[in-house]
């Protein structure tokens, strides 16, 4: 192989893709889901070359990989499944729409802030979660919802709407 990393990974993706794609076909029984796995694992050995290259066998390291993604994918299905057949089995009215002035209002604030509005007042999620979801700490997110607060109280003062009705 070539002593460039980015090379020595194309050539080896280009003699091996279609051989591992087969074999995870014929192991998963799905050809879209084989290339997406396959694909997947690829991508993987890709970010971690310097690790896959020194390993005996790169293309068993891949094999496992989206085999692992495969497996992965059927538990995400069965989960899904589950959670919709408890759905449909106990059914939750939709959510009310909200005002269209106060829906006016949120399209009006920065996209951060209509995400912590969302995710707090309409996914009702508590503060610690709206800030998991966000990838921010909980301060962040508390900031951001205090402020996004008082833009709103901006923007719906003349509709005679004010904090105390998000609350």
């Amino acid at each position: 192989m070539s002593a460039d990393p980015s090379d020595e990974f194309a050539q080896w993706y280009a003699g091996s893709y279609a051989r591992i794609h087969r074999a995870v076909t014929l192991s998963v029984g799905d050809a879209g889901l084989a290339e997406e796995a396959t694909a997947e694992a690829f991508a993987r050995a890709l970010l971690n070359w310097r690790t896959v290259r020194a390993a005996d066998r790169p293309d068993a390291w891949v094999y496992r990989v989206a085999l692992n993604e495969v497996r992965s994918r059927f538990r995400r299905h069965r989960l899904e499944q589950r959670w919709i057949s408890r759905q449909q089995s106990h059914p939750q009215p939709p959510p009310p729409e909200p005002e269209t002035v106060l829906w006016q209002a949120v399209a009006q604030l920065a996209p951060r802030a209509r995400t912590a509005i969302a995710l707090r007042y309409i996914a009702d999620l508590p503060e610690s979660e709206v800030a998991a979801a966000m990838g921010i700490t909980r301060g962040t997110a508390a900031a951001t919802l205090h402020k996004a607060r008082a833009r709103l109280t901006e923007l719906l003062a003349p509709s005679g709407l004010d904090e105390r009705t998000m609350s």
